[in-house]
């Protein structure tokens, strides 16, 4: 198949902008009642909208300790983990070793590598969304803010200022909470519409066959 090209930031920018979710759609468990009611979500879901965010090294050769913050979504709903706090640490464990829990997000390979020794488990029933893009033609980097585009027909907009901020504090600014939500409550939308758009997709050109030696008789 061709390679095929996701819109661009400018295309994206065309489209009406993706719903946010209000605020108080937005959980930051912080005291026993919050960390049992966000149990019991999670735990329910059976598919969650996944993503990591890290404070930024500035440092060649420092030491990359794992994400700060674990946030997973629903489609009405999202929870931010503050992993500095022992309670979030170990939903966040529970949630991601759960293999009943289908967890999709892009761009997860460096949580692959990081999460067992920031967590101790090894996660289990992650999707990389980028696999699904990549089968139709648009590479293994598609991204967040281009499927949203191509699935939802709208824009995500994506601050580089939010990405590289410091995700190690302890009191999370607005603009962070809206980002790091945002980018777990995404996925779990682009994969709840994945199925119409992929039927609507071109099919896959077939590859072409191994050539056949000749055979000379004699």
């Amino acid at each position: 198949m061709p390679r095929r090209l996701p819109p661009s930031k400018e295309q994206s920018a065309l489209l009406p902008p993706f719903p946010t979710l209000a605020p108080q759609h937005i959980h930051i468990p912080a005291t026993p009642e919050d960390f049992a009611a966000a149990r019991a979500a999670l735990l329910a879901a059976p598919v969650l909208g996944f993503d990591t965010e890290s404070r930024p090294l500035f440092t060649a050769g420092a030491h990359d300790a794992g994400p700060d913050l674990v946030q997973l979504a629903t489609p009405h709903g999202a929870w931010l983990l503050q992993l500095h706090r022992r309670e979030a640490l170990e939903l966040a464990r529970e949630v991601l070793a759960d293999a009943r829990i289908l967890k999709v997000g892009f761009g997860l390979d460096n949580d692959r590598r990081s999460l067992p020794a920031r967590l101790g488990v090894e996660p289990a029933g992650l999707q990389d969304l980028d696999r699904v893009f990549a089968r139709h033609g648009f590479g293994r980097n598609t991204g967040v803010r281009a499927a949203v585009a191509l699935v939802l027909g709208q824009c995500l907009a994506k601050s580089k200022k939010m990405s590289t901020s410091n995700w190690s504090a302890r009191t999370l600014s607005p603009g962070q909470v809206r980002y790091a939500a945002t980018d777990a409550h995404a996925p779990v939308l682009v994969h709840q519409a994945l199925p119409a758009w992929e039927a609507a997709q071109p099919p896959p050109a077939p590859r072409p066959g191994r050539p056949r030696p000749l055979r000379i008789s004699t």
